[in-house]
């Protein structure tokens, strides 16, 4: 069976070897890469601008880009053929090819950030390695952090301010490195698409611009759902044992960080999308108005056969909607909650109908095809490239953030730099 036919509807007059080659791993790759670098964008608004109001969300979401930054590869490693070779872009990179230039760009921002990380923690590592040493005793756990903080420390266990001060000095030089390469990592992505001139819908010098945009909407976004689902449970977990935590008198007092924090965050979020919601429209405006040859398929699947999915789910619930609810006066945590969600929404959507409306219309211009996302795995391939497979990638950052959480403290932790 050739690869595509599984969840591909023929209509009309297409190509006998025409499929919906790029399925729904394809509309992740850069919906995760596009969360990195947002992500990455927000810590740098702090670390970089000093906007200091961000200083909490922005060592928060530092450490969730790391995380995040495992799962961008995966996939593509899943939609492969032979996994196993995806290896070879990582080992091999080279800039004549743009998918080849991923293994140089990937490695780039990853050395950028585990290193501005490094020094940003560098403090807590010396001072957790020293206090576990001292301590008698140790369980079996507390040995292994103390190893781990051990190698973390590479050695450098000068924490005087004096050495404090150049660890900030490196990290504010890292972080303004770090945004350009951040969105190289994720506007290649777009130029991808972008440079593909057999395709009538992706063929734009504008696509890498609006996937960078749209990358820092989608990586805020989930930044300040995922800070208000962790101080959420913190004030749960906190109700519970009666306690309260370092630096804080009463859960009251985390309510008002927290909402003060994501208020903040949300004028950014709108900012920046404004500036995607203007790109997009400006684009599907240019189409229209130069009306090359292949503009009377495009026109019959944007206004027609795609009209829901990206007017009404894409435009208007994950633009229009979230846009109104972040601009009215007063935004609660609710409201921010059912926002930030329908903003992410909007940008899967934005990907979705880029990658799937992309292939929808043949080559021949008088057919179409339609794709039918596997949601009950009958074998391995429509495992990987259906639901479940979709859902795993989007968990796996979770679970790697929930382990970097016991070695990068994110919450409690003042940098005496």
């Amino acid at each position: 069976m050739v690869h595509g036919e599984i969840w591909t509807l023929k209509e009309l007059f297409v190509l006998p070897n025409e499929y919906i080659y790029w399925s729904i791993q394809i509309v992740m790759y850069p919906f995760m890469t596009g969360l990195v670098a947002g992500a990455f964008v927000l810590s740098s608004l702090y670390h970089v601008f000093g906007i200091k109001e961000l200083k909490d969300i922005a060592r928060f979401a530092l450490v969730f880009s790391f995380a995040l930054l495992f799962a961008a590869p995966m996939p593509i490693v899943l939609h492969l053929q032979h996994p196993f070779r995806g290896i070879n872009v990582m080992m091999t990179p080279h800039f004549t090819s743009a998918i080849a230039a991923f293994g140089i760009v990937f490695f780039s921002y990853g050395a950028i950030v585990a290193s501005e990380l490094w020094f940003l923690y560098r403090k807590h590592f010396v001072e957790s390695a020293l206090a576990l040493r001292e301590k008698q005793d140790k369980s079996l756990y507390e040995n292994i952090l103390y190893l781990v903080f051990c190698a973390l420390t590479l050695g450098v266990t000068d924490i005087s301010q004096e050495a404090l001060h150049k660890d900030e000095k490196a990290i504010k030089t890292l972080a303004g490195i770090g945004i350009p390469v951040a969105c190289f990592l994720h506007g290649y992505a777009g130029f991808i698409f972008g440079s593909v001139k057999a395709n009538a819908l992706w063929m734009t010098p504008l696509m890498p611009v609006i996937f960078i945009m749209s990358a820092v909407v989608s990586g805020i976004a989930l930044c300040m759902l995922t800070y208000i689902i962790t101080m959420e449970l913190r004030k749960f977990l906190m109700g519970i044992k009666k306690a309260h935590a370092v630096g804080f008198q009463t859960k009251e007092d985390l309510k008002s960080v927290e909402i003060n924090v994501i208020r903040m965050t949300a004028k950014y979020l709108l900012f920046f999308l404004i500036a995607a919601i203007s790109l997009e429209l400006l684009d599907l405006i240019f189409r229209g108005y130069t009306a090359v040859k292949s503009w009377d398929v495009l026109r019959s699947v944007i206004y027609g056969r795609d009209f829901a999915a990206i007017f009404l789910f894409q435009y208007g619930l994950g633009n229009a909607v979230p846009f109104i609810l972040f601009l009215l006066p007063g935004l609660t945590l609710r409201r921010a909650v059912v926002g930030v969600l329908l903003v992410l929404f909007g940008v899967f959507m934005m990907r979705y109908n880029v990658v799937i409306g992309g292939q929808a219309f043949s080559l021949t211009f008088m057919g179409y095809m339609h794709y039918e996302l596997p949601i009950i795995p009958h074998d391995w391939e429509t495992l990987k490239e259906g639901l479940f497979g979709a859902l795993g990638i989007f968990v796996m950052p979770f679970v790697l953030f929930w382990v970097l959480s016991h070695i990068f403290p994110i919450f409690n932790y003042e940098e005496s730099h």
